[in-house]
């Protein structure tokens, strides 16, 4: 079983700007799944305006990496795979109704997102994006 989803790197002064979902206990880079035949831009325009409230600017997207992997909670053999963009916005990030809390992650906050998540976080320490 793959879990396709599509998510928002989006870094400022060393640290990456994660979420927590409501009823969630765990932060997740933000975005989501796709829907039906959506594209991964479309995917990633709609989650974030869904979740963040701004506006993902298209002209600006570049693929920063696509991470894979299982991790608790997971149906057996089920494998989140997370293709990353990052991407300039317009407009105020708020927690939307579905977004309990949002919070700007440094690397020694790696335990506290998702396996899959934990690759991004270990290739942008070694980048030197994430302090």
């Amino acid at each position: 079983m793959l879990i396709d989803t599509v998510a928002w790197v989006r870094i400022e002064g060393g640290r990456i700007l994660c979420a927590r979902p409501r009823g969630k206990d765990v932060f997740y880079i933000p975005g989501g799944k796709r829907e039906g035949a959506e594209s991964d831009l479309e995917t990633l325009v709609r989650e974030i305006r869904e979740e963040l409230t701004v506006r993902i600017d298209p002209e600006t997207v570049a693929h920063a990496g696509t991470y894979e992997a299982g991790g608790p909670g997971l149906p057996d053999g089920a494998v989140v795979r997370m293709a990353c963009y990052t991407a300039e916005f317009a407009g105020e990030l708020r927690a939307s109704s579905e977004i309990e809390d949002m919070a700007w992650f440094s690397y020694a906050d790696r335990d506290r997102v998702p396996p899959v998540d934990q690759q991004l976080f270990d290739d942008l320490k070694a980048a030197g994006d994430l302090v």
